[in-house]
């Protein structure tokens, strides 16, 4: 089968900017708007990827879930009424909010999803700045005094990464990526974020944005202190029970297919560029769906890629 990619939706953010258009040639919908994420892959009710060409040109990612699951994804997927995973581009030209995400055992009762995910940094200016986690030694109390004087900053765990490094962000885990960053980031399909502290600033209808102090004091990880940027393992970047994502570096020549036959995969293209048996080329910041039992791609240059794959 040949590989399946969609038409990108872009977000605006207050944040954003226009590095989709400078680092991957992207046309963005409006030429005066910020621009923060690119919905790669998604199956959610208000917002759906569609097949962009090929045999299923047309069909929403959501349709292929639900009509031709074993034939493009493969088995053991039933426990799952849509696509779990969802896959973005970030660009941040302004600090996001500090931000949290609610943990399992307690997003139903905010009333919210649980949402786990992992970046990859695909480029950063020069000391740009992730925030994760609490500074050494910092209580509940002592965040909340922080809230109340506008000092959060003050407390959060700054880290300075470089391109290609990587990090996982459990729910429950304080962050907020900082000014500089393109970002792509895999995660459960989920779009609940509670905002504790949004640097003083107004939105895109000029007013502040909405926080959500309570939920984010109940959902924080109190006791994760200045992790720092992760390890890879070999080729791992990440696995959890949601998502495994491996980084492949691929010399000009070389070729890429699914890890298990009969398991689709998702290869997103860092830096490089692939092609298809049937002559498609796949260019810098493409997100591919490469269906079970699809033929290797083909790396026409050194590449670096991706590959997220589901869990047993």
């Amino acid at each position: 089968m040949e590989p399946i990619t969609f038409t990108p939706l872009y977000m605006e953010r207050v944040w954003g900017g226009r590095e989709l258009e400078r680092v991957y040639g992207r046309h963005l919908p409006d030429p005066k708007q910020p621009f923060g994420e690119s919905w790669e892959i998604v199956d959610r009710e208000k917002e759906q990827s569609v097949v962009d060409e090929g045999t299923h040109a047309g069909c929403t990612l959501h349709d292929l879930w639900i009509h031709h699951r074993e034939e493009i994804f493969g088995e053991g997927f039933l426990d799952h009424p849509r696509f779990p995973i969802l896959l973005k581009v970030l660009d941040a030209r302004d600090d996001l909010s500090i931000q949290v995400h609610p943990p399992v055992d307690l997003a139903a009762s905010l009333g919210g999803e649980p949402k786990t995910e992992m970046w990859f940094i695909a480029d950063c200016d020069p000391g740009a700045k992730l925030y994760v986690g609490l500074k050494n030694g910092i209580t509940r109390a002592d965040f909340e005094k922080s809230i109340e004087d506008g000092s959060v900053a003050d407390v959060v765990h700054a880290i300075t990464p470089q391109a290609g490094d990587s990090i996982f962000i459990a729910s429950g885990r304080l962050h907020a990526i900082g000014a500089g960053f393109l970002i792509h980031e895999i995660q459960q399909n989920s779009d609940t974020t509670y905002r504790v502290f949004d640097w003083n600033r107004l939105g895109l209808d000029g007013k502040p944005r909405e926080l959500h102090v309570s939920e984010s004091l109940a959902s924080i990880d109190f006791n994760d202190f200045e992790p720092s940027m992760d390890v890879p393992n070999g080729e791992n970047l990440a696995t959890c029970g949601y998502f495994k994502t491996d980084r492949k570096s691929l010399k000009m020549g070389e070729t890429i297919t699914n890890p298990q036959d009969d398991r689709f995969s998702i290869l997103s293209v860092v830096e490089g560029e692939l092609e298809s048996n049937g002559g498609r080329r796949f260019m810098k910041g493409q997100f591919i769906l490469l269906p079970r039992d699809g033929a290797p791609l083909t790396a026409l240059e050194d590449s670096v890629v991706l590959q997220v794959t589901l869990p047993e």
